[in-house]
């Protein structure tokens, strides 16, 4: 059997499981289960546990690899379940070493058994410099929408996060690589390109000449003219350069719709989360570019009950929904991460967490409802992803059959059924 890759997380993990699948599989390994974790949250790495017993009993003669970023902050932890064959780290997941290392270390362990820290491969990551470009002819899945990894890592220390502990420090992929990329899955006929990072907008500061985002999204669009559909994923906004703001205004291929690392809408609780841009940052942010592109939709993460967070604060947070004129919340219920700052800091009750996470994200439906009405009577250019399902430039879900999964058609918006668009 081959190696399916199980993944968790975000989108970035998306790319690298393919990578994972291709590397791992050109290293002789055979039915074997790989867990691209995540350690975003608590529940995030319990989630990655339960899958791994799981799998375990469903396909109790498969081996099982866990990498990603849970793999890389708590090794110790994969390595003493009875389930688990190795942990592999989450930069070496990328290189085709570490699975010939690990089918080798697997047939071992056949013979002769391994203890737990025989089973851990995992590097210091912050000691990781560059980026491996690996160019990807297709995705196995076939979808018309497939993600291109641009960036990894963070150079910032936001004190709620353990991400830049699972990924290292920036590092980018040399623009050249990512156009060839990009230019490989656009003939393979993938219809949009999603680009994708840890922290996307701080892409190129460690490259030759320090280039930036826009100018990165400039040149895809210039040298792929056959790409009809970029998007890109989850952005810094303080860090938006001028380059990506004429695209967005001047550019129908780079789709309307951005996701924001907002956080909060409280300027004490974004000070104490260590995060670089202001409440009124946010906001004169999503004035300019709905200035720029009156029709861009735009998300948001927040996350709901931060330490020392007040009910005044939440507030802030929801009003801020309204203020941004989001359509996409992301809530995060604030989860204490050991290790980093914020779980030093005077913690909000759990109840109080989950009851804020929950009014947020009702707050989030109502301003998606008016969002999905607002759409009545519009022409919209409809990625087809399936028979069943499409999606607008600005990331609405359309309910849709009889299409080409693939396609791009012109429909006219006739209603909503509460979750998906109609035509």
């Amino acid at each position: 059997m081959s190696v399916d890759v199980v993944s968790f997380g975000c989108r970035l993990n998306a790319f690298e499981s393919e990578v994972i699948r291709l590397e791992a599989e050109r290293a002789g390994l055979s039915d074997t289960i790989v867990i691209n974790s995540c350690a975003v949250t608590n529940e995030a790495v319990a989630q990655a546990r339960q899958s791994i017993r799981r799998l375990k009993r469903e396909r109790p003669g498969a081996r099982i690899v866990v990498t990603g970023c849970a793999a890389q902050t708590q090794p110790e932890m994969f390595a003493a379940m009875a389930e688990v064959d190795r942990v592999v780290g989450n930069d070496d997941k990328m290189r085709a070493g570490a699975w010939r290392s690990a089918a080798m270390a697997l047939n071992r362990s056949l013979t002769f058994g391994l203890d737990d820290s025989a089973k851990i491969a995992v590097a210091d990551i912050m000691t990781v410099r560059e980026m491996a470009p690996h160019l990807l002819a297709g995705f196995q899945n076939g979808l018309p929408r497939v993600f291109v990894q641009v960036q990894n890592g963070c150079d910032h220390r936001c004190t709620f996060c353990i991400i830049p502990y699972g990924r290292g420090n920036s590092r980018s992929v040399p623009m050249g690589a990512v156009v060839a990329q990009v230019r490989a899955l656009a003939e393979r006929g993938h219809a949009e390109i999603v680009l994708t990072g840890v922290d996307l907008t701080s892409y190129g500061a460690d490259l030759p000449g320090a280039p930036k985002l826009g100018q990165l999204t400039k040149q895809i669009l210039r040298h792929v003219p056959e790409l009809k559909r970029l998007r890109i994923s989850s952005i810094d906004q303080i860090e938006v350069d001028r380059d990506l703001l004429d695209v967005i205004a001047g550019d129908e291929r780079l789709m309307p719709h951005l996701h924001l690392s907002l956080q909060s809408g409280d300027d004490l609780i974004l000070k104490r989360m260590k995060r670089r841009h202001r409440r009124a940052d946010a906001v004169k942010f999503c004035a300019q570019v709905r200035r720029l592109r009156p029709d861009i939709a735009l998300g948001a993460d927040i996350i709901a009950g931060f330490p020392t967070e007040s009910e005044e604060m939440f507030a802030r947070s929801q009003d801020l929904v309204e203020e941004c004129g989001l359509s996409f919340l992301h809530v995060f219920p604030y989860s204490k991460r050991p290790g980093t700052p914020a779980a030093r800091m005077p913690q909000v009750p759990g109840d109080a967490i989950r009851q804020r996470a929950r009014r947020l994200r009702a707050t989030g439906e109502a301003a998606l409802q008016s969002r999905l009405a607002s759409e009545t009577g519009a022409t919209r250019q409809v990625l087809i992803e399936s028979a069943s399902q499409g999606r607008t430039e600005h990331f609405l879900p359309v309910a849709i059959a009889g299409r080409t999964p693939g396609t791009v058609r012109t429909l006219v918006v006739t209603g909503h059924d509460g979750a998906r668009l109609t035509v």
